[in-house]
Formats: structure tokens, C-alpha cells, sequence
């Protein structure tokens, strides 16, 4: 399985700059279009909501339609370009002249992805949207994701923001857009996605079996309804051990203040050189574990603010994980260890 080289890109996944298909938006789509055709659209979207569920594949769409021409039929509602149209191609393979993907992306012979959007990559989009737009018409930037700016990035852009050029489009993706910036999200519109439905995951899923031969299509009903309406978990659900993974990682939950040992080795043997999003996926059980226990009213206030500071020790410990490719054995036993030790009265 081929390593991603951009970040929040699922290795072997197709990135939804190629995907022509959206699923479970479609209402939203519509709203955009007809701002788009009476010239209300504004020229900076934040595209907000849960990650998987289709954020940067609607931008993508976007991107699309707008650098295409942005003429359709007043039948159509949605901003679909077919794929065999010259743009469609230039955008998969990012090499439109009017459009500028902020992201974070290893750089040419280099396999590490930085874990923020570099500020000098940002300062970049001041002298895109500088130039003249190459078709003559609009031009483009999308960042994905404005979460992952740090502060001088995000200034940096904000600096654009503020006195956008002429003909000038905005998309920005957040996985948590009330964290973003004031001063960015007061410059922009907030479009707010949900999660899908277990029909729309499955929908996207199958669309995807084309592109992802490792898909298990067997497994696809049980991913896309455990998905949580995240097509990006329900793919890890659907390939390799994604669902024992999961199965494994709720029963070790389930013997929680006492989790057997031989059950963690066994979870941490299958993480062990996952490459399919095994560890994000633990990671997130456990993450939603302890908020269901923090909302059902089953633990006492001193065991619940354990389980507060165990939260941000596991999200901390799940960076380093990946970053430094850490022992996924250890891992499991170091999460397990701290859930143990809230949970005891």
C-alpha cells in the first residue's frame, strides 16, 4: 500500500479531488449553487464539520464548477463537472493554474508530511491571487485543513483574507470550526456539514470500491453502520482488520478498571505495522468511549475528571504515536493503564 504523501489522505484512498460524486449534501449543494447564480455566494466559504464526511470533496466540487466556467442548466442544483472535462483533469492532478491547494504535503523527495500547513507555503497565496487569473476568469484557493495553520499562517492568510482581489474564491475546510481563528471565521460564511447517514456512507463506500480494491465489500453494511456517518472510518472499518480492531478495542473497554493483558497484547499485535488507519482507529473508540462515560451519569465527578485528563493524555500520546512511529504494543498498554487507573473507585 502506497504511502500518502499528503496529510489527512488515507494511504491507498483516492483524494476527493478526484472524486466526481457526493453523497448526503446534496441540499446543501443546492443553497450554493443558487447563491452562485444570483451572485450572493461570498468570496470565503468555511466549510465546517466532522472529518470524513465529505468537506473536501464538496470544495473540490466547487473549485470544479467555478474554474470550468460556471454556467449550467437551471435544471442542474449541484456543482457537477463531468470528468472527462479538461479542468476536471487539471484539478485532480493540481496543476490548474488558477487554483492554489493549501495543505500539507511532503515536499519533492521527501516522504515526511509536516504537521502544520508551513507559514511560507501561506504567504505563497498572496502572490497567487497577486498574478492574473491564467483563463481570465476566477481563481481559487483551498485550504485543507484551516486547522492545521499555525499562528503566523493563519495571519498570513487572514492578510489576504481581508482584501480579497476581484473574482477571488475562499474555500476553507475545518474538521473544528469553532476553534478557528474570530478573525478568520467573521471574513468568511460558515457552511456546516453533518455527519452522514448509514445509507449515504454506505452509498460513498460502494462508489469507492472501483478505486480500492482491499475494500472488503462483504464487510461495507456493518462499516458504514458503525461509521458513526464518517466515510473516512468506514473506510478503515472495511479493510484489513478494521472491524476486529474495533471489536477488540470495545471488549477491552468493556473489562475496564481490570482490561486483561493477553486481550492488549493482542490489539497491539494487530496495530503493530497497520498501515490501513488502525490506530486512529483505536484512538477514536476509546475517544468515544470516555465521552459517552462522561455523559451517561454512571461515574461520580472524581472519577469523571480523571477521565477528562486521561482524554488528553491518550490524544497526546496518539501524536507521538504517529509522528515518531512509536511501539503500537506499548501504546495500548500505556492507554489501557491510564483508562484503568480513572476508572478504579
Amino acid at each position: 500500500m502506497t504511502a500518502p504523501t499528503e496529510g489527512d489522505v488515507l494511504a491507498g484512498a483516492p483524494h476527493p479531488r478526484t472524486r466526481l460524486r457526493l453523497f448526503g449534501h446534496a441540499a446543501i449543494e443546492a443553497d450554493l449553487m443558487a447563491d452562485w447564480r444570483t451572485g450572493r455566494l461570498p468570496h470565503a466559504l468555511l466549510l465546517g464539520g466532522p472529518e470524513g464526511i465529505g468537506k473536501a470533496t464538496l470544495a473540490y466540487r466547487i473549485a470544479r464548477f467555478v474554474l470550468a466556467g460556471g454556467q449550467a442548466p437551471a435544471s442542474q442544483h449541484d456543482f457537477a463537472v463531468p470528468g472527462d472535462h479538461p479542468v476536471a483533469r487539471q484539478v485532480a492532478a493540481l496543476s490548474h493554474p488558477d487554483l492554489f491547494a493549501l495543505r500539507r504535503a511532503a515536499e519533492a523527495g521527501d516522504d515526511k508530511i509536516p504537521t502544520v500547513i508551513p507559514a511560507d507555503m501561506v504567504r505563497k497565496v498572496r502572490s497567487f491571487f497577486g498574478s492574473t487569473a491564467a483563463g481570465g476568469g476566477w481563481r481559487v484557493c483551498i485550504v485543507d485543513a484551516v486547522d492545521e495553520l499555525n499562528a503566523f499562517g493563519a495571519n498570513a492568510l487572514l492578510k489576504t483574507l481581508e482584501e480579497p482581489p476581484p473574482r477571488a474564491l475562499f474555500l476553507l475546510i475545518s474538521h473544528a470550526p469553532g476553534r478557528v481563528l474570530p478573525t478568520i471565521r467573521s471574513r468568511t460564511r460558515l457552511v456546516r456539514l453533518r455527519a452522514l447517514g448509514a445509507d449515504d456512507v454506505l452509498a460513498t463506500l460502494d462508489d469507492l470500491t472501483a478505486d480500492m480494491p482491499d475494500l472488503d465489500t462483504t464487510a461495507l453494511p456493518e462499516a458504514a453502520a458503525a461509521s458513526g456517518g464518517s466515510v473516512r472510518r468506514g473506510l478503515v472499518l472495511a479493510r484489513g482488520e478494521g472491524l476486529e480492531v474495533r471489536s477488540a478495542t470495545l471488549r477491552l473497554l468493556e473489562q475496564l478498571p481490570d482490561a486483561r493483558p493477553e486481550d492488549m497484547h493482542a490489539l497491539g499485535a494487530r496495530l503493530q505495522g497497520d498501515r490501513a488507519g488502525g490506530l486512529d482507529l483505536f484512538v477514536e473508540c476509546v475517544s468515544d468511549w470516555i465521552a459517552q462515560t462522561a455523559t451517561d451519569g454512571t461515574w461520580e465527578r472524581a472519577r469523571l475528571v480523571r477521565l477528562t485528563e486521561v482524554w488528553e493524555k491518550v490524544r497526546r500520546a496518539a501524536v507521538e504515536a504517529n509522528t515518531f512511529n512509536l511501539d503500537r504494543k506499548a501504546f495500548v498498554f500505556r492507554i489501557f493503564t491510564e483508562l484503568a487507573e480513572a476508572a478504579r473507585p
